[in-house]
């Protein structure tokens, strides 16, 4: 594995994006993520243009919903910084 170097992030992207990235991903409509979540389109919307905060509760359902961590929704930009080899 030492031969291999970490990938470099090339671009940041905000809560919304990320929901619209994954949402799109799946090859959803902010309708059907309306239907599947029980949060209005124009909120769903609202969100991923990052007019709305997302907040937890909301984050739980969409992740549901989306198939995934609810981390990857609230956190699209985290790092992990790696401890130093002792």
């Amino acid at each position: 594995m030492k031969d291999y170097s970490k990938a470099k992030k090339n671009i940041d992207v905000t809560v919304g994006e990320s929901i619209r990235i994954i949402r799109q991903l799946q090859d959803m409509s902010q309708n059907q993520l309306a239907d599947a979540t029980g949060i209005p389109q124009s909120t769903i919307s609202a969100i991923e243009n990052d007019r709305v905060q997302l907040g937890v509760e909301r984050a739980k359902v969409l992740a549901r919903a989306l198939k995934c961590h609810p981390a990857v929704l609230v956190f699209p930009g985290w790092e992990v910084q790696q401890e130093p080899a002792a």
